[in-house]
Formats: C-alpha cells, sequence, structure tokens
C-alpha cells in the first residue's frame, strides 16, 4: 500500500496542529513548513474541515486548530476518509470493467491486504504519532 501525497500532507497537516495545539497555525505557515503550495494546503484544510478534523477560524486571530483531542484521532480512519488516491486496482473501482473480474482471484487478497493496512493504522492515534512533542517543536519553524 503506498499514501498518496494529498493524505501524506494531510497527515503532517495534523500533525503540525497536535503540536501546536492549543495555539492555531495558518495554511500559509504550515505551507512554509514543508515547502508546499498555500493552495494545496488550504485544499487539505477544506478536506479535513469537512470531515470534522479540523476547524478553521477566519480573521486576523485565525488559522487551523484541531476539532477533536489527537488522541481520539485514529489515523487509519483519517486515511480512509480523506485519501483520494486511486483503488489499489481496477476492479475496486466503481466503474471498474476488467474483463477477468468475474473469475479474478486476486480482488480478494488485495482487499485484505487494503484492510490489514489501515487495521495496524487504526491502531494508533494522532497523539501516539506525535508523542515526541519537543522534538517534533523543535524541527517546526515558530510561526511568523
Amino acid at each position: 500500500m503506498q499514501i498518496d501525497k494529498f493524505s501524506d500532507y494531510a497527515l503532517r497537516v495534523m500533525m503540525v496542529l497536535a503540536v501546536r495545539s492549543p495555539q492555531r497555525a495558518s495554511a500559509r505557515e504550515i505551507a512554509g513548513v514543508f515547502g508546499i503550495s498555500e493552495n494545496h494546503v488550504a485544499k487539505i484544510a477544506t478536506a479535513l474541515v469537512r470531515e470534522g478534523y479540523v476547524v478553521s477560524q477566519r480573521g486576523r486571530a485565525g488559522g487551523l486548530s484541531l476539532a477533536i483531542p489527537a488522541a481520539e484521532i485514529s489515523v487509519g480512519a483519517l486515511l480512509r476518509r480523506i485519501k483520494s488516491q486511486p483503488p489499489v486496482a481496477e476492479c475496486f473501482a466503481e466503474s471498474g470493467s476488467c474483463l477477468i473480474m468475474p473469475a479474478c482471484g486476486l480482488r480478494s487478497p488485495l482487499k485484505e491486504a487494503q484492510e490489514a493496512f489501515f487495521a495496524v493504522l487504526d491502531g494508533y492515534s494522532l497523539a501516539d504519532i506525535t508523542k515526541q512533542q519537543r522534538a517534533l517543536a523543535r524541527l517546526l519553524p515558530e510561526p511568523s
């Protein structure tokens, strides 16, 4: 299994917010930390807000913050809800039209492998992956 860039950056956004909590961080600050476009971070933030993981506040003192405690955010559940990657194989796509699909024995093992991937991540919370708060905070530039 592979995590697409959108999901990878979404996890990074969430980690920044967990480390900076309860302070807010702007999309611009987060984009600067990882050297990605502010527009891309804004799209990720929109998805995270839509899924209920992040709160966005406008205005001078605005920014992004966690909507729920980091300990209550399952990494596996987060990835399932925000992943934008294509399906593992064509037969998992809604428009899957593989010629051998009716007799293929690969779909079941691929689905099982995908679920095992997420099951492992279900065992970790955002708090678990940001346990090294001080070390992470030192690696993140101070907000401007």
